[in-house]
């Protein structure tokens, strides 16, 4: 098989693998030192950002960062109750059909040995290789297995730890980011001094050139030891946050290292399998540069069918463990599920875990009643595909702004899938004993059967284009019940 070019016409050219078009649903890991607080995301930034809840934390529990600095979080990291392979056998059970380990976050520090920063599992903390146990356990259940890297907007995401306090008993006592002894670590990112506690955060991406060539290495690195099923970046594809038609003639020499990234993951896969295996997502919403590989939407959905796969990405509380942070029903997820899954679809879900590497009873409640939901309505998700159409009624989850509220649904809330041959309704308002109206089976349809999963078939009638199923006084499932209507 031909490689691929790092050039967006050559990149265009990949094609989605059957495995992340039949998968649907993934279970991702997005854990590392930031854990070790249990006070939420983006705790390496905030800590040093005066007068947000976790700076307060931070110096009442670890002293102030001048004296007791993110480095020093790294170091409390053990991992001690980590176990990938029970892990792994729970997330299968729940319904995952692939797993994402994060392999660096925003905070610089690598889950995985590194020859280019010494600041990982291996070296710090745990003394394990993070990813490679992943890995490992994720081929022992023959899933496949993806890494994120959200470390190309580090360098300005960080620029927090050149600061100090304005205010207070520490006023103007510069915090440990500015020793020049972990300059490495903490970026040697002066350049933004004078933007230190913008807010939104601009720019997402740095112009800083060298950092830009390290990101490369650092990708290649973590390629080639892992040769991941799927890579994904945190952001539009690196290193520009804004794209238009106009500028479209510059676009291979803005996103050179990235597409070089990208031509080396596809390359690297063809020389394991023999074709092309691998996924990379990305946040722009561009077609012209999502296309060189999957769109991945962070707390949001989109309104209808893509013609081309894409992926959601969310969590059952916070990003990383929070203490504090409530978490969403098993009903909730299931929603999501099924909303991606008729749009074409996936969805990764982060599984929280504790520092130590355990996940909390609550976890362990959601994936065991997704289990039991999944092993009932697995056939109407995985390896599905969007039917004529997505959905019917009047009730819509809509996410915003990195909000995701639950949604009333009512008796005509209906959302489709199907596979060969059999037309999936989940019917998302369902009451027992009321009969389920579908309104989309045309009378050119020819209706073999209908099934009620977990239960069997079920009397239905076919008049003038809307079929009605009769339900059983107790359905299947407290969750969302499902018709299987096989066609003629």
């Amino acid at each position: 098989m031909k490689k691929f070019e790092a050039t967006f016409d050559s990149l265009y050219q990949h094609e989605y693998p059957d495995w992340f078009r039949d998968a649907k649903f993934g279970i991702w890991s997005h854990w590392g030192p930031q854990s070790v607080p249990m006070c939420g995301d983006w705790y390496a930034r905030n800590m040093y950002v005066q007068g947000t809840p976790q700076y307060l934390y931070h110096i009442r529990h670890y002293g102030h960062p001048s004296k007791f600095g993110y480095k020093d979080i790294c170091a409390l990291w053990k991992a001690e109750k980590f176990e990938p392979e029970r892990l792994m056998e729970k997330y299968v059970k729940a319904g995952a059909r692939y797993f994402v380990a994060q392999a660096v976050h925003h905070d610089h520090f690598f889950n995985f040995d590194s020859a280019l920063n010494p600041m990982n599992s291996v070296r710090v903390g745990p003394g394990k290789d993070i990813v490679g146990l992943w890995k490992a356990a994720a081929e022992k259940y023959n899933l496949p297995f993806g890494v994120t890297e959200h470390l190309g907007a580090s360098f300005s995401w960080w620029r927090v730890n050149k600061g100090c306090d304005a205010y207070g008993p520490y006023k103007g006592v510069p915090y440990d980011g500015n020793d020049p002894a972990w300059r490495h670590f903490y970026h040697d990112n002066y350049e933004y001094a004078g933007h230190i506690n913008d807010w939104p955060l601009q720019p997402w991406y740095t112009a800083n050139k060298q950092f830009h060539d390290y990101w490369k290495r650092c990708m290649f690195e973590l390629i080639d030891k892992y040769t991941p099923d799927l890579l994904y970046s945190d952001g539009s594809l690196p290193f520009c946050d804004q794209w238009s038609a106009e500028e479209k003639y510059m676009l291979d020499g803005r996103y050179r290292k990235a597409l070089e990234v990208v031509a080396h993951l596809y390359n690297q896969s063809i020389a394991l399998h023999g074709e092309n295996r691998a996924v990379y997502t990305q946040k722009s919403r561009y077609e012209g540069v999502y296309r060189v590989g999957i769109l991945d939407m962070e707390r949001a959905l989109l309104d209808k069918a893509s013609p081309y796969p894409w992926q959601t990405d969310t969590c059952i509380g916070g990003w990383f463990y929070d203490a504090k942070a409530a978490y969403k029903t098993p009903r909730e997820i299931i929603d999501i599920l099924i909303d991606v899954a008729s749009k074409n679809g996936c969805l990764l879900l982060n599984i929280l875990q504790k520092p130590d590497g355990s996940i909390d009873d609550e976890a362990d409640y959601i994936l065991d009643e997704l289990a039991e939901w999944y092993q009932t309505h697995g056939e109407a998700i995985y390896g599905s595909r969007p039917w004529k159409t997505v959905s019917e009624g009047t009730s819509f989850l809509d996410f915003k702004d990195f909000r995701e509220d639950a949604v009333y649904w009512n008796p005509t809330d209906v959302r489709y899938t199907c596979k060969d041959g059999t037309v999936f309704a989940f019917l998302m308002g369902a009451q027992p004993g009321q009969s389920a109206v579908l309104r989309s089976f045309g009378e050119g349809e020819h209706i073999r059967s209908v099934r009620l999963l977990g239960v069997g078939e079920v009397p239905f009638v076919h008049q003038f284009g809307v079929l009605t199923a009769q339900m059983p006084e107790r359905l299947p499932t407290q969750y969302v019940p499902c018709l299987a209507v096989t066609l003629v």
